[in-house]
């Protein structure tokens, strides 16, 4: 056992190692000084989001790039509060183009559904997503354009922070966040990225109808951008690249109670499961094993008390591990991480994957009023 629990733990830190090294091989990108001329769609559904759009529309009115130049789309999925007065009064007042259109549901994924018909309805070469609880920095669009006339891409990722108000539950979905984020951008460093997030995703209009939209996952609630970046990365796999760049980071809500972090997280897991990418299924795989022994330990410790150095310094190096991954995205995104508050984040993480994989399983869970069933 003791062996096992060795090579388990030794995969991990390579793996861990492996996300730091891929992440620091992706380059800072800083706007350049030049003319702005890529014209965006910047895409919007929501549902019931009253208390974020007017944060929401005021990054937007403060957005540094000229109103010619891009488009507004909100996609009303359903909302049963006055989301649609607050849009429709900023309508009246805006510099820009604001459009707010209904979805029109034909699929298992309302988000997807929401984002197609917002496409029908762009005027616009390069559509960019985001989400109603997020707010975004004004130099956003201006670093996407100067990104797209350098690189020539036809899908850019974006970074994406949770802003926290210090308490435990916002803290520990904020590191959860910088982890991703570590991950994501350390496989692009690899050039066989498997995760990006739809808060903060620009794509051409033409590359999207070309690999079909979301035809072929649909039918799957979630995942409106990794199934999107599977397709992309397929079809042009030399062009889906990552803006890491301070002036596109997006920063978003945490969600307010353990309730909906679970289903939330097993939201994702349903998409995740699904993805084809064999990188990401070994990775996903090795950090459930690994977080499940790190459950078991504190029993080890106690029930094999002769190995107890041994037990105790898996459970060290895995905090330091995590800690410089996550400390890597934290310093990219401005957020100060101190080590004796990431102390007690593996346990707690720990249980919430176990319950996520579980969930998971079971496949049913609640989002927006909405359930959904396991496909």
């Amino acid at each position: 056992m003791i062996w096992g629990f060795a090579l388990l733990f030794g995969v991990y830190f390579f793996c861990m190692a492996a996300v730091v090294y891929g992440f620091k091989k992706v380059s800072l990108f800083s706007a350049e000084k030049i003319i702005p001329k890529t014209r965006f769609s910047v895409v919007i559904p929501f549902r019931n989001e009253a208390e974020n759009l007017l944060n929401l529309l005021k990054t937007i009115d403060g957005l540094n790039y000229p109103s010619e130049l891009f488009e507004v789309i909100f996609v009303n999925d359903a909302s049963k509060d006055n989301s649609e007065t607050i849009i429709s009064t900023a309508m009246e007042r805006s510099g820009f183009s604001i459009k707010l259109i209904q979805n029109k549901r034909v699929s298992n994924s309302p988000k997807k559904d929401a984002i197609t018909e917002a496409i029908k309805n762009s005027n616009c070469e390069w559509i960019v997503t985001t989400d109603a609880d997020c707010e975004l920095p004004k130099n956003w669009l201006k670093a996407f354009d100067s990104f797209i006339q350098k690189n020539n891409p036809v899908m850019v990722c974006g970074p994406v922070v949770y802003n926290t108000n210090g308490s435990f539950i916002e803290n520990f979905q904020q590191l959860d966040g910088l982890s991703l984020q570590a991950v994501t951008i350390g496989s692009f460093g690899f050039k066989n990225p498997f995760l990006s997030n739809g808060a903060n995703l620009a794509y051409s209009k033409d590359a999207f109808l070309k690999v079909r939209g979301f035809s072929g996952n649909d039918h799957i609630a979630s995942g409106d951008d990794i199934f999107l970046l599977e397709k992309m990365k397929k079809a042009f796999p030399k062009q889906v690249q990552f803006l890491k760049s301070q002036e596109a980071i997006v920063s978003t809500k945490p969600q307010k109670n353990w309730k909906n972090v679970i289903s939330q997280r097993i939201r994702w897991a349903s998409k995740t499961s699904k993805q084809k990418n064999a990188t990401s299924m070994l990775l996903g795989m090795f950090v459930f094993l690994v977080n499940i022994l790190i459950l078991t330990i504190p029993f080890l410790i106690i029930f094999d008390s002769e190995n107890l150095l041994f037990y105790t310094s898996l459970l060290f190096f895995k905090i330091i591990a995590d800690y410089i991954v996550v400390k890597q995205a934290a310093l990219f995104l401005h957020k100060e991480i101190l080590l004796w508050k990431f102390l007690g984040q593996p346990l707690v993480y720990a249980y919430v994957v176990l319950i996520v994989v579980f969930g998971s399983f079971r496949g049913n869970y609640s989002w927006k009023g909405r359930t959904y069933e396991k496909q």
